[in-house]
């Protein structure tokens, strides 16, 4: 199973907003630039994740993108099935009636338990923390470059 660069993003995206959860609203081109994602394909991105309520816009020369919902009440599960939809990796986990052969197939048990892991693993990840381990990893950037 493969993320599309649409999970990805969606979830570097809201990161940037859960580090600035409490200031100003982030403008999209600040996110872009941080992420490195252009413009044009966040605007898409956050269309979805504002329309599920996990963001808000604020337009004006002040406006920009904000969390409506606490960082550490947004798992990584949350943000990529509200982009992608479901992470199943076949159709018959989810909708066991699309294959006659449900029944008898021993390869579904093994297509559920592998959808149950990867959503629990997603789960386990709250936006919070990996706002925090992006502020470690800057900061960490930040003192390893040369001085010029």
């Amino acid at each position: 199973m493969r993320l599309s660069t649409k999970a990805r993003y969606a979830a570097r995206a809201m990161i940037e907003l859960a580090i600035n959860y409490r200031g100003e609203p982030v403008k999209l081109k600040d996110i872009a630039h941080n992420q490195e994602i252009s413009i044009k394909y966040l605007e898409q991105l956050m269309n979805p994740l504002r329309v599920n309520g996990f963001v808000s816009t604020q337009k004006g020369s002040r406006g920009g993108y904000t969390l409506v919902i606490p960082p550490d009440q947004i798992t990584l599960y949350d943000i990529v099935h509200c982009v992608e939809g479901s992470l199943a990796p076949t159709d018959c986990v989810n909708n066991p009636g699309v294959c006659g052969r449900v029944d008898q197939c021993v390869t579904r048990s093994v297509w559920s338990r592998l959808h149950e892991v990867i959503v629990k693993e997603l789960q386990s990840e709250t936006l919070d923390s990996l706002a925090e381990e992006q502020i470690k990893k800057r900061t960490l950037l930040e003192t390893s470059r040369p001085q010029v």
